[in-house]
């Protein structure tokens, strides 16, 4: 692959508009972040959750706060690989100052397609379909859209949300650049690429969005038969940039949720730094360290040095592993290649993250009121676009936006559009249209 045609201000949806001059590059690629940054989309992400239970007496992250940190990181990774590319590899495209902006803008929409309740919500649909009352459209759907609802997927839903028109809409959805709608996409294939994985890019409905956008961009087909392809690389920077990000993120709020002690959390931090090594540099560290008294700040403080090592060093991991990136041959995550003390320090925070806080009893609970809430409203819905004559129906039917009303026959397309709908409700939202349907007073 070429960085030259991987770089792109080409917008899906605008096939007659004339080619960008460069002078125009900036412009373009900052629009998409500043269109993503005032969506709807986006400002829905505030009362989704993301680990935790939405605030209590204690602010924690939301799947919008949590874009916003994984953005700022996407776009330090982006300006460092700007500058060793041209260093190292002597590449000196005026489109390639802008990596950091296209990274940031495809971080800052990478968790959009995710339903409420987190994880747990994607888990509750694709049950509902693969053992629940869904489980009776399997015969009228083919058996690559059966996979797309079996395994209903939150990264395919985020590029569904950016390129499909929806009723009532423009052609090309949000109108993207091709170059950061790729670099959102971590899994390049359809559902039925790998369905042991049950992790993939794009639903069956927008294959031909993206195989247009990996046309333009020139991104290496690794199986026709499949339709895989070859990352995008600047995906390898938005998956570090949110892997960094989450794991770090979720430390800072269980020591606040009093989960983990300051103490625990901080040599949790400090197990990033070789204290033999780095004498100097952790010297003047913990200098700094020792003037903060309050322990959040203390806390905070760690967190912003550790970040900043860990863009370093996936910057470092991703130059070596450059031309290997560009031939479609590496596919493992640029974290996962960390120096050896950086990799142990991490697989400690995950083991731990595991143990202490995604087992926790609240966040349990969350993911077991989404499952409730999530399985009802989508059988309610799906009732009701097959049924819509029913006054009962209509009803239900005319708490749907137009945009998500489907006019099409087509069994996998009506599906598509109840899902559209409920995987962008909030977390709020969908636990009182819950209640309202049931009957449950708040």
């Amino acid at each position: 692959m070429d960085w030259n045609q991987l770089i792109s201000a080409k917008r899906l949806g605008s096939k007659n508009r004339k080619n960008i001059s460069p002078e125009m590059v900036r412009t373009e690629f900052q629009r998409d972040y500043d269109r993503l940054i005032f969506s709807s989309a986006f400002r829905r992400l505030q009362n989704k959750t993301q680990v935790f239970p939405l605030p209590g007496s204690v602010f924690v992250h939301n799947r919008l706060t949590h874009s916003l940190e994984v953005a700022s990181i996407g776009k330090s990774l982006g300006n460092m690989l700007s500058i060793k590319l041209k260093e190292e590899k002597g590449i000196d495209n005026p489109a390639l100052y802008e990596l950091g902006t296209i990274v940031s803008a495809a971080c800052l929409a990478h968790d959009l397609g995710n339903p409420p309740f987190g994880h747990s919500g994607e888990l509750s649909i694709s049950k509902y379909f693969r053992e629940g009352e869904g489980s009776k459209f399997q015969s009228e759907v083919s058996k690559a859209q059966w996979f797309d609802l079996m395994h209903f997927e939150g990264n395919a839903n985020a590029f569904r949300i950016l390129t499909h028109q929806f009723e009532g809409k423009r052609s090309g959805g949000f109108s993207m650049t091709y170059s950061t709608l790729a670099a959102l996409i971590k899994y390049p294939f359809p559902s039925m690429a790998f369905p042991e994985k049950k992790k993939y890019g794009f639903f069956n409905s927008d294959i031909a969005n993206y195989e247009e956008i990996a046309n333009e961009l020139g991104l290496k087909v690794l199986n026709a038969e499949k339709q895989v392809f070859a990352r995008h690389p600047l995906v390898f920077l938005v998956e570090a940039a949110d892997d960094i990000a989450y794991q770090l993120m979720d430390l800072e709020d269980a020591m606040k949720l009093r989960i983990l002690g300051m103490e625990e959390t901080e040599e949790l931090f400090l197990n990033f730094f070789d204290r033999k090594a780095d004498i100097k540099f952790f010297s003047i560290l913990k200098s700094v360290y020792d003037e903060i008294t309050d322990e959040n700040e203390r806390i905070a403080f760690l967190r912003a040095n550790v970040i900043g090592r860990l863009i370093s060093q996936s910057i470092d991991v991703f130059m070596e592993k450059h031309d290997e990136i560009l031939d479609g041959g590496f596919q493992e995550s640029l974290i996962k290649n960390l120096p050896p003390i950086s990799a142990t320090a991490m697989k400690r925070v995950s083991n731990l993250s595991v143990e202490k806080i995604y087992r926790n009893p609240e966040v349990i609970s969350i993911e077991l009121s989404g499952y409730k809430i999530l399985t009802s409203l989508v059988n309610e819905f799906v009732n009701a676009v097959f049924n819509p004559d029913t006054d009962y129906s209509i009803k239900v039917l005319s708490l749907m936006p137009k945009q998500y009303l489907c006019k099409d026959v087509n069994t996998y397309h009506k599906i598509q559009s109840v899902l559209d709908f409920i995987s962008g409700m909030t977390d709020l939202y969908a636990q009182k249209l819950f209640r309202d349907i049931n009957g449950i007073s708040s």
